[in-house]
């Protein structure tokens, strides 16, 4: 059956099956260059990345004459990279220590505080402003688990309440979704989610032991029976703000801003330009002693950079042909908040959840003859007052879930994943593979909670 679905897309918009094949090939050179070929992955990986997202690339433009898909996933990785390298910078500089036992509870009780915050400076900004105090408080019994469950919990689950929290939440909100939309109706599925993820980090976390450890001279770990904190970089905390606050200057929220007309669509360039100014203004006055602090290098930034352009370009045939197969006519009956949850979800976790969220929103929005490129549409669809009734919005609440918690799944289904693994990587913890992350924390510990939420929250409506 999804077989004939297949044809059928092809048939109707000619877009040939091989074309996944630089994704499918990219996604194993993730997963298995650090395992098998260390050396020549770690030197050549940029080359790969931009050759395969390059190669899917002409072949839109010169092949198929498409110029619509190529543009906006450009505007789309544009946004992508100079938010997460502005965000990347300005952390960079802010030195944050906690001299403390690390014990099971201050563990979590840290990754508790970077869920919330998570929700004010996106899971990017709680990430990589916690990430780096994470590892010294712990240096002396690190353990590659602390870092999954930071994922876990700061890089992913954390950012549900707020469209400031993950990409894919600020999409639906230049879109139309209403700001508070989220806190309104995702609430009580984040506690859930935060409190399962935050027990089980716990008791893991219980069995770590003390290890021998001897810190490099630069990275001290002080334990002391009371709490002390180090701040250094405050004003950093300025152009941090600056960063977050040019978010929400999109021009199809916003009339009257500076934009690219395209297609019916206004690109932004006015928010890239206020963040990499401010960015390139904190790096270059930023304080030596939190640099030096945080061993800060622009190595995790260039590794998500790069593999995420191979990404973004790479899997745009494997959106397009999912998004052909689930509208056509033959497939919409199927187009339920279960089937919304479970397909956004699994294409999250192994595409990047941003894109993968305006796709199925899209799709969502067609079986109602609702169209996602306009404001008031999107409105009705997330109040779940048009003709279709609350469907709509279980529909979006299902999509929202999905993209955000899914989005843990692989180091590849969101941005910070990738950095926090390369942080940690540079700050000597081995992580595991692709492939081991997947079999040994996402199936065992993130997908009961997935399956209980979409139980408890999509199937039966408790909440």
């Amino acid at each position: 059956m999804l077989y004939n679905y297949i044809l059928l897309a092809q048939a109707q918009h000619a877009l040939p099956m091989f074309l996944i094949i630089p994704f499918l090939v990219l996604i194993g050179m993730i997963a298995a260059g650090p395992i098998f070929f260390g050396h020549f992955w770690e030197h050549n990986y940029k080359t790969v990345a931009v050759v395969l997202g390059l190669t899917v690339l002409a072949y839109y433009l010169l092949v198929l004459g498409d110029t619509h898909m190529p543009v906006h996933t450009l505007a789309e990785y544009i946004t992508f990279a100079v938010l997460l390298s502005s965000l990347y910078i300005a952390a960079g500089g802010i030195y944050l220590n906690v001299n403390a036992n690390a014990t099971p509870a201050m563990n979590v009780a840290l990754v508790a505080v970077g869920a919330i915050l998570a929700n004010f400076i996106g899971t990017t900004g709680a990430s990589l402003l916690l990430i780096r105090p994470f590892i010294r408080l712990n240096i002396h019994r690190i353990k590659p688990y602390q870092i999954v469950f930071f994922i876990f919990i700061v890089s992913n689950a954390g950012g549900l309440l707020t469209p400031l929290g993950d990409p894919p939440l600020f999409i639906g909100f230049i879109k139309g979704v209403p700001f508070f939309w989220t806190l309104q109706h995702l609430f009580t599925p984040w506690v859930l989610s935060i409190i399962l993820l935050c027990l089980m980090f716990f008791f893991v976390d219980r069995r770590n032991k003390e290890t021998e450890y001897t810190p490099r001279p630069e990275v001290v770990a002080k334990n002391n029976e009371k709490i002390e904190f180090h701040f250094i970089g405050k004003r950093n905390l300025v152009w941090l703000a600056i960063i977050i606050g040019a978010v929400f200057l999109d021009p199809n929220v916003i009339d009257g801003l500076p934009h690219i007309y395209y297609d019916g669509s206004k690109i932004s360039f006015l928010r890239e330009i206020i963040q990499l100014t401010a960015a390139f203004l904190c790096f270059r006055f930023s304080s030596k002693t939190a640099l030096a602090g945080n061993q800060f290098n622009f190595h995790p930034i260039l590794e998500v950079v790069f593999l995420f352009f191979g990404i973004f370009f790479t899997m745009m045939p494997a959106l397009q042909l999912s998004a052909e197969i689930a509208s056509s006519p033959q497939f919409s009956q199927y187009i339920t908040p279960n089937f919304l949850y479970w397909t956004t979800g699994s294409l999250s976790g192994f595409l990047d959840n941003a894109p993968t969220y305006a796709n199925f929103l899209s799709l969502g929005m067609a079986k109602f003859d609702l169209a996602q490129n306009s404001v008031a549409d999107v409105r009705l669809y997330a109040s779940g007052t048009g003709a279709a009734g609350m469907e709509t919005l279980i529909q979006l609440e299902a999509i929202s879930l999905a993209a955000v918690l899914f989005g843990a799944f692989t180091y590849i289904g969101n941005g910070p994943n990738f950095m926090v693994k390369a942080i940690a990587e540079s700050a000597g913890i081995k992580m595991p593979s692709f492939f081991a992350y997947i079999l040994r924390y996402s199936i065992p510990f993130l997908l009961p909670i997935l399956a209980l939420v979409w139980f408890l929250v999509v199937h039966l409506r408790l909440f």
